[in-house]
């Protein structure tokens, strides 16, 4: 009798290897932006670490600014259920959720885990300020950040109410602040935090700062 193959020996398809060799390349990119800064990372050497041809990678991405762009979107999306993050259980939990305090700590989970992705990533790019593509990256990964930390902090206002005489643009402000990368890599990396403290001093924080 022929054995019955699982799905472990589907025969991959076009779309899938191309898939798997766009998730390499980012990956190799990912490391290599990080380890020598975006002006260091070679299209070459990216390929090399990916294990394909320079070729393919500028067939996939065309310049590097698009790849790291690709890099950015990754990170945030996660790797192993890519959405974005208003798609995330987190986020829907957040909007569920009760009271202020129960928000902003689903809030707290979902946004550790992305600053935990990208936080190398983007101290690198924002070093790269005489890199005009790195720079376009960045503003427009912020500019995508601030948006959905103010749609998120509409809802909080709405049906919480934020701390007495905070506005709207200063709420998103100290959230962006405090959420970011920069705040993470020195507690957790630098400080060596453990990841629970952080999320408890965050939460704590965010209480204080935006519901009083």
């Amino acid at each position: 009798m022929a054995a019955v193959k699982g799905p472990a020996s589907r025969k991959l398809t076009r779309r899938d290897r191309a898939q798997q060799t766009r998730l390499r390349i980012i990956r190799a990119a990912h490391a290599q932006f990080v380890e020598s800064g975006y002006s260091g990372a070679t299209m070459a050497d990216i390929a090399k670490d990916a294990n394909v041809a320079v070729q393919t990678v500028y067939f996939t991405f065309h310049t590097k600014g698009e790849l790291l762009q690709a890099c950015y979107d990754h990170a945030v999306l996660g790797e192993d259920d890519p959405r974005p993050p208003q798609l995330q259980p987190w986020y829907a939990a957040m909007l569920a959720a009760r009271t202020g305090s129960a928000a902003l700590r689903h809030f707290v989970d979902g946004n550790t885990a992305i600053v935990a992705r990208v936080g190398a990533l983007d101290d690198v790019v924002r070093s790269a300020r005489h890199e005009p593509d790195a720079v376009l990256v960045r503003s427009h990964s912020e500019r995508l950040r601030r948006e959905g930390y103010r749609t998120l902090l509409q809802h909080l206002a709405e049906r919480f109410g934020l701390a007495g005489g905070l506005s709207l643009d200063s709420a998103v402000d100290l959230l962006l602040m405090y959420g970011g990368t920069s705040v993470y890599r020195s507690l957790v990396l630098d400080y060596a935090w453990s990841l629970d403290r952080y999320k408890k001093w965050l939460h704590t924080t965010l209480v204080q700062q935006l519901l009083g």
